[in-house]
């Protein structure tokens, strides 16, 4: 074996991810599974928009990452069997896919959760889990996106977990809009005011 082939075998990165497939947004030709649109029909709630940036540990904006989120509808309640509370009838999932555009950009349309309690029964304040898979990155980063303004932050076990000067990294600003709400926050990978992510 040739001295310049030995060595270690480097890890597998979770991105560049493969885009076919995992965040269509319409550029393919299929039937888009995943989308950044949450919203159907029959979902009531608060319709709004979150949306922001991805930017690495220089600042410079993350243009293939993939970002995912899972949430709660409008009346605090998942579309999951182990949530008896679900209700049959709406067709709303609550889970959202979209990769960064060339400006790190991403964007998801949804509608605003309602208070989940904790495994101890505790409320939560309304909150959307995010996943983030991007190049460099061995596995994806778990955070919450919080809203601003909302009188649960105070009382949030988790976000009372999170050191008070880091709490903004994870609070979604509402942004001045004609129409539905608009909110807005990055996500810093690395480097000065790092997003907060949890172990799990």
């Amino acid at each position: 074996m040739p001295e310049a082939a030995k060595g270690i075998t480097p890890s597998q990165t979770v991105g560049p991810f493969f885009a076919y497939g995992l965040t269509s947004n319409g550029k393919y030709d299929w039937n888009d599974a995943f989308s950044n649109n949450l919203v159907t029909p029959d979902t009531s709630g608060e319709r709004i928009r979150i949306e922001g940036r991805v930017f690495d540990g220089d600042g410079a904006p993350v243009p293939d990452c993939m970002l995912e989120i899972w949430q709660a509808d409008a009346q605090g309640r998942f579309s999951d069997p182990q949530d008896q509370r679900a209700l049959p009838n709406s067709s709303f999932k609550g889970f959202g896919r979209c990769g960064t555009d060339a400006n790190g950009g991403y964007v998801f349309d949804t509608i605003k959760p309602g208070m989940v309690p904790d495994p101890d029964g505790q409320p939560q304040a309304p909150h959307i889990l995010l996943a983030i898979f991007a190049r460099g990155m061995l596995l994806q980063n778990y955070t919450r996106i919080y809203f601003d303004g909302e009188a649960g932050n105070a009382a949030d076990p988790v976000l009372a977990l999170v050191p008070a000067d880091r709490r903004a990294t994870l609070i979604a600003e509402r942004q001045p809009s004609n129409g539905n709400a608009v909110y807005r926050l990055d996500i810093r990978l690395q480097g000065d005011n790092e997003t907060v992510f949890f172990d799990i």
